[in-house]
């Protein structure tokens, strides 16, 4: 064991091998395969039923339409007919979602998406995201907390999906320019409650 220790210090000393003793590029490439597309499992399942163990492999909830329970749990996913379980509502607090798996997001039933302290959502996930037909109808609410690679440029984006009626935002230390974010939501989305707790 000791010999195994001297080794593998050694090799953390070299510049050239210094990625392999980070851990931050281990669990980035682990979520970026938790992350990863499966087209032909969309094709076999339906997009409902891939987007929710995409969604819980990454740490997210889901609950499905005229349901109140939360799954939460990738091993206890409903079984049944494939058109059965609609996603209605993500909640992705701390989870690991990233833009590469945004590909499962053309759903049709989503009201509402809860992203908080996800530490990959970043502005091109909101820009992938307001550009799914599909929630451009059927979003109502959208809640971003402590999501720290969020700017006004991703929230901006937003405005695409039309029958969004509630936007809370907090604790986003990327958003520059709150009076702009106001001006152009009421403008695109007059309807629109949009709630901000930034500094």
């Amino acid at each position: 064991m000791l010999l195994f220790g001297k080794i593998s210090q050694q090799l953390c000393d070299l510049k050239k091998l210094q990625w392999l003793c980070d851990s931050r590029y281990f669990w980035s490439w682990l979520n970026a395969v938790f992350n990863k597309v499966d087209y032909e499992r969309i094709r076999d399942v339906g997009p409902d039923r891939a987007a929710s163990e995409w969604l819980l492999r990454c740490g997210a909830m889901v609950r499905y339409q005229g349901q109140e329970k939360w799954q939460r749990d990738y091993n206890s996913l409903p079984t049944g007919p494939l058109d059965k379980y609609k996603i209605q509502v993500i909640d992705a607090t701390d989870s690991c979602i990233m833009g590469i798996g945004f590909d499962h997001m053309g759903l049709k039933h989503v009201e509402k998406i809860r992203f908080c302290k996800c530490n990959y959502i970043e502005d091109d996930c909101l820009k992938r995201l307001s550009q799914f037909e599909n929630l451009q109808k059927s979003m109502l609410e959208m809640e971003i907390i402590s999501c720290g690679n969020v700017t006004d440029k991703g929230i901006i984006a937003l405005h695409h999906l039309r029958n969004l009626k509630y936007l809370l935002l907090s604790d986003l230390p990327g958003i520059r320019e709150k009076e702009n974010l106001v001006k152009a939501f009421k403008t695109t989305l007059p309807a629109l409650e949009l709630k901000l707790e930034l500094k």
